[in-house]
Order: C-alpha cells, then sequence, then structure tokens
C-alpha cells in the first residue's frame, strides 16, 4: 500500500495519534502557531479543488432531489442541533461559539473517504459536499449570526470574507490548475491524501497543545457534545433519507455526510472571527479528532450491513431461479464509483 492509500485509510489513526501527542507532550504541537492554522486549511482546500471535475456534479444534476435535501439537511440539523446541546449543557460563550461554527460548516472531504468504505453513493458524497462546501460562504456566516448575535458579537462580513479567502479561492486556483494544467493535477492528485491528512493532523495539534490547560477544566463537557452532535447528524441523515424514499446506498450516504462535518473550517473561523474567546477553536479540533474515529466505526458496520444485504438477494436470486421461469429476479445494484486516489 502506498503513502497516499495509507494515509487515507488510517486517517482516524493519524489524526487521533496526532490529538494524543499534543494533549500529553504539548511542546511537540507549540512550534505550529495558530496563524498557521488558515493556511493549512487553504492547503486541504486546494487538494479539494485538485480533485473535483465537473463530472462530480452529475451526480448532483442527475438526483437533483436527493442532492437537495442532503444539502438543506446539512445546513439545518447540524446548526439546530449544535444549538440546542450548547444551551442544554450551559456552555459559556467561547465553547457555545465553536460548536455552532462546527454546525455551521458544510462537510468535509473525509466523508467522501468514509462513504466509499461504507460502500455508499461516492458520486452523490463528492457532489454535495463540492456544492455545500461552494454555498457554505453565504449560508454559514449567516447561520452563524442567527445563532449567536444575542450572546457574542458577530462579524458576518468578516467571516464571509475570510470563507472567500481560505475555502473559494484555492478552491478556484485549484479548479483552475485542473483546467489549464490536467496531467500536472493528476500527477499532484496522488500526494493529496497524505498532504491533507498532515495538514488536518497539525491543526489538530496546534489548537490542542495550545489549549491543554483549558481542555482539562472542561474537555469532557465538550467531548460529550461533539458526540452527540456528530450522533444526532448520522442518526438524522438516515432517518432523513428513508423518509424522503432513498435506497440503502444513499441512506448511508446521507448519514455520513449530514453527520460529518468540515471542522478544520470551523477551527480556522474561530480563530479569526472569534479572537477574544480562546475557547472556540477546541470544539472543531475535537471534533476532528472524534468525527474520524466515528466515522470509520459507522463505515464498517454500514459495510457488513450491505454485504449481508447482497448476500441476502443473491440467495433469494438464487431460491428464485430455481423454483422457475416465472420468478422475478433482482437486478443486481450497481456498484459505487471509488474515489479517485483509492484507483491508485
Amino acid at each position: 500500500m502506498d503513502i497516499a492509500k495509507a494515509a487515507g485509510r488510517y486517517m482516524a489513526v493519524i489524526v487521533l495519534a496526532a490529538a494524543l501527542l499534543a494533549f500529553l507532550v504539548p511542546v511537540t504541537g507549540l512550534w505550529i502557531g495558530t496563524g498557521w492554522i488558515d493556511y493549512l486549511l487553504m492547503v486541504v482546500m486546494f487538494g479539494m479543488g485538485l480533485t473535483i471535475k465537473p463530472e462530480d456534479f452529475k451526480a448532483v444534476f442527475a438526483s437533483p432531489k436527493d442532492a437537495a435535501v442532503g444539502c438543506v439537511a446539512q445546513f439545518t440539523v447540524m446548526p439546530l442541533a449544535a444549538y440546542a446541546l450548547s444551551v442544554a449543557f450551559g456552555l459559556e460563550a467561547g465553547l457555545m461559539a465553536g460548536v455552532v461554527l462546527v454546525g455551521c460548516c458544510p462537510g468535509g472531504t473525509a466523508s467522501n473517504v468514509i462513504t466509499y468504505f461504507a460502500k455508499g453513493d461516492v458520486a452523490l458524497s463528492v457532489g454535495m459536499t463540492a456544492v455545500n462546501t461552494l454555498l457554505a460562504p453565504l449560508v454559514t456566516p449567516l447561520l452563524v449570526f442567527l445563532a449567536l448575535s444575542e450572546t457574542v458579537e458577530v462579524d458576518a462580513m468578516g467571516m464571509l470574507l475570510s470563507m472567500a479567502k481560505v475555502v473559494l479561492a484555492p478552491l478556484a486556483l485549484g479548479f483552475a490548475v485542473t483546467y489549464l494544467r490536467p496531467g500536472l493535477a493528476e500527477k499532484a492528485s496522488g500526494s493529496l491524501p497524505a498532504v491533507s491528512v498532515t495538514a488536518i493532523a497539525m491543526i489538530v495539534m496546534c489548537v490542542i497543545s495550545h489549549s491543554v490547560d483549558r481542555l482539562m477544566t472542561c474537555g469532557l463537557t465538550v467531548f460529550a457534545v461533539v458526540v452527540l452532535h456528530n450522533l444526532i447528524g448520522y442518526a438524522a441523515g438516515y432517518l432523513i433519507a428513508v423518509l424522503a424514499g432513498m435506497g440503502g446506498t444513499r441512506r448511508r450516504t446521507l448519514a455520513i455526510e449530514v453527520g460529518m462535518q468540515n471542522s478544520g473550517l470551523a477551527t480556522s473561523l474561530a480563530a479569526t472571527s472569534f479572537p477574544s474567546l480562546a475557547l472556540a477553536t477546541v470544539p472543531g479540533a475535537i471534533f476532528s479528532v472524534w468525527h474520524n474515529i466515528s466515522g470509520a466505526m459507522l463505515a464498517g458496520f454500514f459495510a457488513k450491513r450491505a454485504e449481508d444485504e447482497a448476500g441476502l438477494g443473491r440467495r433469494n436470486r438464487r431460491h428464485d431461479v430455481m423454483e422457475g421461469p416465472h420468478s422475478s429476479v433482482i437486478p443486481a445494484s450497481v456498484t459505487p464509483p471509488s474515489i479517485r486516489w483509492m484507483r491508485r
């Protein structure tokens, strides 16, 4: 297995190891200044821009209803859950701002990898992530303002400009390189998983190393909120997909897309938009660790369930064939496309 594949497959382990190292030996992450967070996130978004192709949006246009349901769920369920949990747990202003930021951000690119391992609809996952990320500079500041304006001062315009810098600009640059120099983009994309995972691990180390003392006093509470927020997203995404009449593959996809957030973006926005709230960056860092662990566990559960359902389907088809020509044979399901770098 090459480095790129290993980085993607073991992302949860790498990020968890980085978090534990930063927590137990803070000096290992203190060299990463908080001013680096924006630039590290820009590297991740540039990589996303390199890998997204026009055909990735085909799944969105081919199934506009399912994509729309997913996008609406992303920007309603998670912000509402974040706000409700913050109030229920009585979080102070900084932690509340961080949790709400996580809830108001779009899905992260890790959801595409998790969807692949969960045997979900990767094309729809990639398309939804791309659309939500493009919508985020407008939607996220508005949602944060609506949720927090009575609690803390929110500079929605400043947040929009910050997102344009760390999200839209590197995405556009990645698109441009892919369009103008496709050969170069193809070569560069081979190392993207390793680069992206390294950047995310560095963001987590930076935040945790600079927040160890504060984590000692509020860490368990924030962890409980983050876990519940993530699980609510998974459950609500799956339930909404069921109510929308989606099949098993897309139910798995929607659960993952809604439940997993771009926590790196949330951490970056917390550092730039709420500099006076020292704890605002903590929820995003914890979410970065937790959602990769929970996502890997959920992917394993979904994959096993999909294999069991496929096995049952094959047994039923064999039974129908044995009973005679008038039996109805269910066609085999279409295998979801894999992520580009997973094919290398």
